[in-house]
């Protein structure tokens, strides 16, 4: 087996161990792992970053469920628009855009860089969320259903765009829309990320040839380092360890936008 294969299967390991840990920063560390160790392409590497998120979110989710750590009716609340916005964005808004969107002055701005430079723009605020965020405190309000549905609503579009699950929007979001604790927050934010992003990879996939001798064995890893992160983070201080992940996301949204904008 070829050694880039070797070390993106190692890589995928750590992204479900993120998702275990902290409960988010999978697409984070997927999408990177796709696009410079791998060498698919933006768009390809963002479908596919939602298969993989999607599938070991889910059975941190069931985990979850198990445990009785998923509230179900928010799980569909929030979802469920959550769920339709990832598929439509997936399915009908990035076919639409045009490979080459502008060109400027001979420099093309193409939907695999714009792509490529939004995720750079979310990982550097997942950053700054991750490193600057003091403990989150359940909320005394009452659940507001019209503002969880537009936070389901944007987290979808974000989702379906970029690959990116959004669990650092979505665990905030329950916490003070819906006041719920925050273990419970975290394992039903892991319900709602598995069903937008296997939504989003749905709508991707139409009419599309995927890899599946590649993506299942991947996420089959990433599936056994969630087991993994959720049982360290019974031992590792999560406080410590979502700071540290954050400045390392930080340097990596930087590193992408030089990457894509300037070499």
């Amino acid at each position: 087996m070829d050694l880039t294969i070797i070390t993106g299967y190692f890589l995928a390991l750590l992204v479900g161990v993120s998702l275990g840990l902290i409960g988010s920063g999978g697409s984070i560390l997927t999408v990177p792992i796709l696009v410079y160790i791998l060498g698919f392409d933006a768009v390809t590497a963002t479908g596919y970053s939602l298969f993989v998120v999607g599938g070991t979110a889910l059975v941190g989710g069931v985990r979850n469920a198990l445990q009785r750590n998923v509230n179900v009716s928010i799980v569909l609340l929030f979802g469920i628009p959550s769920l339709l916005a990832a598929y439509l964005v997936r399915a009908f808004a990035i076919p639409a855009v045009p490979h080459t969107i502008i060109d400027i002055g001979g420099l093309p701005l193409t939907k695999p860089l714009l792509l490529m430079i939004v995720f750079a723009i979310v990982m550097l605020i997942a950053a700054v969320k991750m490193i600057r965020s003091a403990p989150v405190t359940e909320a005394a309000a009452g659940i507001s259903k019209s503002k969880l549905i537009a936070s389901g609503t944007a987290t979808g579009i974000l989702a379906g765009a970029v690959g990116a699950g959004g669990g650092f929007l979505i665990i905030p979001a329950l916490v003070f829309l819906a006041g719920m604790p925050m273990k419970k927050a975290v394992g039903t934010s892991l319900f709602i990320i598995a069903i937008q992003s296997l939504a989003g990879f749905a709508g991707d996939a139409v009419g599309k040839e995927i890899e599946w001798a590649f993506l299942l064995p991947f996420t089959g890893l990433a599936i056994a380092g969630i087991i993994i992160g959720s049982y360290l983070s019974r031992k590792i201080d999560g406080a410590k360890l979502k700071t540290g992940f954050g400045y390392f996301v930080l340097l990596m949204g930087a590193y992408i936008l030089v990457k894509e904008l300037f070499i």
